[in-house]
């Protein structure tokens, strides 16, 4: 089974693949009658492997990436069930996702969602200096709701979400360009490196770290426990 596994990957990963199948000595009729005959296995075995890789990545981190940088956390800050949720301001994917995670937090009282300040984008870095420092000041919630809702994270729009959020701006300010903050991003950018991840959104429940705005259904599933 490991050399299906191993022709099916080669098959699926282009040129270099090509030339692993090529010279493993896979390449023979055996083999090539039994995909042939079987071509459903490639993309379900390809999908298994990159299951095991990922949860793989994540092991190494598991435990820290769910621990919040203090006040960090929408929902239950003592809730049982932990999702990560790593996003950026100038992230229109993870402004769409605001309402889904809200939706899962008013179903289940039972939910943490901790929060990976990751900017990303160009002109994102102010404004996730600043959640953190609501988040030291206890508003992170009204903060990081205000300024999704503002739209992109001009300074203007942050100075508008800090007001709405109730900051004393003069310790925010301090607070925002302080050493505890900057380690705070370069260890989550550290994190989402270690787990292969390319862009925001992106999250972590249990054993399982996955990409993208996927939606309510999706995240409920997964965080219910029901997702294949």
């Amino acid at each position: 089974m490991k050399y299906i596994l191993m022709v099916a990957i080669g098959l699926l990963s282009g040129f270099g693949g090509a030339a692993l199948f090529t010279y493993s000595g896979l390449g023979h009729a055996q083999t090539h009658d039994y995909l042939v005959a079987n071509p459903e296995i490639l993309p379900e075995m390809a999908e298994a492997y990159q299951t095991k890789q990922s949860r793989e990545r994540l092991a190494s981190v598991a435990g820290p990436v769910s621990e919040p940088f203090d006040g960090a956390v929408l929902g239950n800050p003592n809730g049982s069930k932990t999702l990560v949720k790593f996003t950026d301001y100038a992230c229109g994917y993870c402004r769409a996702s605001v309402a889904d995670v809200d939706r899962l937090i008013a179903a289940d009282p039972d939910l943490r969602v901790v929060i990976r300040e990751w900017p990303i984008f160009d002109g994102s870095e102010e404004a996730a200096r600043m959640g953190l420092a609501a988040a030291d000041q206890g508003k992170y919630d009204a903060f990081f709701h205000a300024l999704f809702a503002l739209g992109s994270p001009t300074a203007d729009n942050i100075a508008a979400a800090a007001r709405t959020a109730g900051l004393d701006m003069e310790k925010a300010r301090t607070f925002a360009a302080s050493d505890e903050v900057s380690a705070e991003l370069a260890q989550n950018s550290g994190f989402a490196q270690q787990l292969g991840f390319t862009g925001t959104p992106s999250w972590v429940f249990g054993d399982r770290s996955f990409e993208g705005a996927v939606g309510y259904d999706q995240l409920k599933n997964i965080v219910s426990g029901d997702a294949g």
